[in-house]
């Protein structure tokens, strides 16, 4: 009796693991000749311990639950929950005021997300900086607990708000996520080889996030397991997903990344 054939592969539907970025792999990512790259050891255990261990004394708020359901919580604050009409409301830029009092109160040695920045700038010719709409500066980033796991679902801001998010147009988008703590089971992150198309829509499971798995049956899929430590940039467009985690809590900073039209990367959140 024959074997079942393998089903069809894409050569370029796969995570790279490499000990730094590069512009070589940013620009792959950006044209799709991968979905992700992995950086262990971005950040050195001594420094995760340091802000994990600040984050550990400092209560997390959780999403809008009518939005994202089972709750993710978070430390810090997103746009995403301050779209109104299309576009951002201005109770962001008030939020943003508390999220950078919050973060300066941990005290750090450093400023992690600037660390981050500046080490994607190092890969980058054009550099890389925070992001502004309407001339004032986004949010620099989170940190995000998603112990019960991230419904399936894709982040695209040229199809989320109307117009342009960021004062300088975008060409393509990342998602950057830094693991401070992983749970000994659970906690992968799924990417699969599938993009919004107009029927996915029958599968959505609320009016505003997430999607049944079903919307990406049949598709090749990529399952990556954190580590403490590790960076990891992916094409959000990518519909992915968080899996539960059992053991431990699962804390990640997290912003997002956009090519600009003006050659830098500019980052939000």
């Amino acid at each position: 009796m024959s074997a079942a054939p393998e089903p069809p592969h894409d050569p370029f539907f796969r995570a790279v693991t490499a000990p730094a970025f590069t512009h070589e792999l940013l620009a792959g990512l950006a044209a799709g000749r991968c979905a992700a790259v992995r950086v262990p050891g971005f950040l050195s255990e001594e420094r995760c311990a340091e802000v994990l261990a600040a984050l550990e004394a400092q209560p997390f708020d959780s999403y809008q639950q009518a939005r994202i359901d089972p709750p993710v919580m978070r430390f810090g604050v997103g746009v995403s929950d301050h779209m109104a009409d299309g576009g951002v409301a201005e109770g962001y830029w008030k939020a943003l005021e508390g999220h950078h009092e919050a973060w300066r109160g941990l005290g750090l040695s450093f400023d992690p997300f600037r660390t981050s920045r500046e080490a994607l700038a190092a890969a980058w010719p054009g550099g890389v900086e925070v992001g502004r709409r309407g001339g004032r500066a986004m949010g620099d980033g989170v940190a995000r607990e998603p112990n019960q796991g991230f419904q399936v679902h894709f982040d695209d801001a040229l199809r989320e708000y109307e117009g342009d998010l960021l004062d300088v147009p975008l060409m393509g988008q990342f998602a950057f996520n830094l693991y401070l703590s992983v749970p000994p089971e659970g906690g992968e992150t799924v990417i699969w080889r599938h993009r919004w198309q107009p029927q996915d829509e029958a599968h959505r499971l609320s009016a505003y996030y997430g999607y049944d798995e079903t919307v990406v049956r049949g598709a090749e899929s990529i399952e990556l397991a954190p580590r403490v430590g590790e960076a990891l940039l992916l094409d959000p467009r990518f519909f992915h997903a968080v899996r539960p985690s059992r053991g431990a809590r699962r804390i990640a900073l997290g912003f997002a990344v956009g090519v600009g039209t003006n050659g830098r990367l500019l980052t939000w959140a």
